[in-house]
């Protein structure tokens, strides 16, 4: 079971150079970690995968943006050609968002309504990894 969770908050919904990341995961000894980031302190290895989270962002468009944003890693099912005997699983990132509008109306995207929002690159997978040590 996964109990991790990385949390992105923007100060400034639409301009995405400036968050705080926060990571929650349990450490080897069983308790529960919570570090911060800044966006000064993403290696540069880790850089192709945020773009990859706020590339998924950009499509809300212009009416909703993001000011916080829910990552949990998972797997999902892969079935081969409709065959329900046959089929892979694999490990993603998805996404929950938050977005405010110009009113000031809060609402809660998820993958179920944007497909973009479950990250299936080994890239969004890795940066979780190296976050949350798991």
């Amino acid at each position: 079971m996964n109990n991790s969770e990385i949390q992105i908050q923007f100060p400034k919904p639409g301009e995405w150079g400036e968050f705080t990341l926060t990571a929650v995961y349990q450490d080897a000894d069983g308790y529960t970690r919570i570090d911060r980031y800044t966006q000064d302190d993403i290696p540069a290895e880790q850089a192709p995968a945020m773009q990859a989270v706020v590339a998924a962002l950009v499509g809300l468009g212009e009416d909703w943006q993001a000011s916080q944003v829910w990552a949990r890693r998972n797997w999902v099912l892969r079935f081969s050609r409709g065959d329900a005997g046959s089929y892979q699983t694999k490990e993603v990132v998805i996404l929950t968002v938050e977005a405010i509008n110009a009113q000031g109306g809060r609402k809660l995207f998820t993958a179920i309504e944007y497909p973009s929002f479950v990250l299936k690159d080994s890239a969004s997978v890795a940066f979780f990894r190296y976050f949350t040590q798991s």
